[in-house]
């Protein structure tokens, strides 16, 4: 039998006669610019589940507090490129002493000056609380309070508020706190509050300030644990979205004033769960940070009940917001 061997050029246009069909083609991972990085998960395997993070970059090291679920703890891991982290140290664990403390997760840690705080979750009885901590060096951790600094109190935060993020604005001396309100499982929308001392919190009159877009398929259920970025004029929030409660995905919104008329990326979700990887069902639970040349954000990814750390980058700093 005579075999028929086709040149490069001619290989390329018989098999481009005969497309793969687009069904048979992994979805895409993510949009608008952003790209996972390869050496993913960058947090997790042997450690168990590793989950709910906040990360700051000191100089040439990033530090990144997060939910070790096998610890029910606080962990905290440093990393001179955000990508190989050093083994954990746990830094808060359960409190016995109070009857809302059994798990803690979900932290974010801002520094103001050369004092570290910590607003985190608390969950025991099938609830969840926020509570307060402070620190001279980011390991050793004082709680402030023996009751949380917030608790679900309104119809529509049901029986859990966790997930807080925490800037603080040097113009109205105020700390200003996005979280998340809802079912314990996974909260259904994100409310706002502010306080003058990290303490006491009023929460905001008109709330949610952010609920899922029923419009938008991959959002229509819930929208959940955010951070909150002020860039130039805009407050940008990267965000969760589930189309139901077991798959989630992650977007990006901006506001003027960070409480009300959030304009919704074009491209949203700009970041998606991986085709039979170890991001196969969710990813969620954004964190970044812009270093100057580039976005790092890292999020959490699931497959089964398999929950790590991934990373994702963007060059430049432009999202890529359509005009305003």
């Amino acid at each position: 039998m005579k075999l028929l061997f086709l040149s490069p050029l001619l290989a390329t246009l018989f098999w481009a006669a005969f497309p793969t069909s687009a069904a048979s083609q992994p979805p895409a991972e993510s949009t608008a610019g952003w790209v996972k990085h390869a050496r993913n998960p960058v947090l997790g395997g042997r450690l168990g589940t590793c989950f709910d993070i906040s990360v700051l970059r000191e100089q040439e090291t990033y530090r990144m507090w997060f939910s070790w679920r096998p610890r029910k703890s606080l962990a905290l891991v440093e990393s001179p490129d955000g990508i190989t982290w050093s083994q954990p140290e746990i830094v808060l664990g359960p409190n016995d002493q109070t009857d809302w403390e059994h798990d803690l997760n979900r932290p974010v840690v801002i520094r103001q000056g050369d004092l570290y705080q910590m607003w985190y979750t608390g969950q025991a009885r099938g609830k969840s609380w926020i509570g307060y901590a402070t620190s001279a060096n980011g390991k050793t951790w004082k709680r402030m309070s023996d009751s949380p600094v917030l608790s679900a109190e309104s119809p529509w935060e049901k029986v859990a508020v966790m997930c807080p993020h925490v800037i603080y604005d040097d113009a109205t001396q105020l700390y200003r706190m996005w979280y998340s309100g809802g079912e314990q499982h996974e909260p259904n929308a994100i409310g706002y509050a502010t306080s003058e001392d990290g303490l006491k919190w009023t929460k905001h009159p008109h709330y949610p300030i952010f609920r899922p877009d029923p419009g938008n398929d991959w959002e229509k259920e819930r929208v959940t644990a955010c951070q909150v970025i002020r860039q130039k004029d805009w407050h940008v929030m990267f965000y969760i979205g589930f189309r139901d409660v077991d798959h989630a995905q992650i977007g990006v919104a901006r506001s003027k004033d960070g409480i009300t008329n959030w304009q919704r990326h074009s491209a949203n979700p700009i970041l998606h769960p991986g085709h039979e990887k170890w991001d196969h069902d969710a990813v969620y639970k954004p964190y970044a940070i812009y270093d100057g040349t580039q976005w790092l954000l890292w999020y959490n990814g699931r497959k089964g009940g398999d929950e790590q750390i991934g990373l994702a980058v963007h060059a430049g700093e432009d999202l890529g917001f359509a005009a305003p």
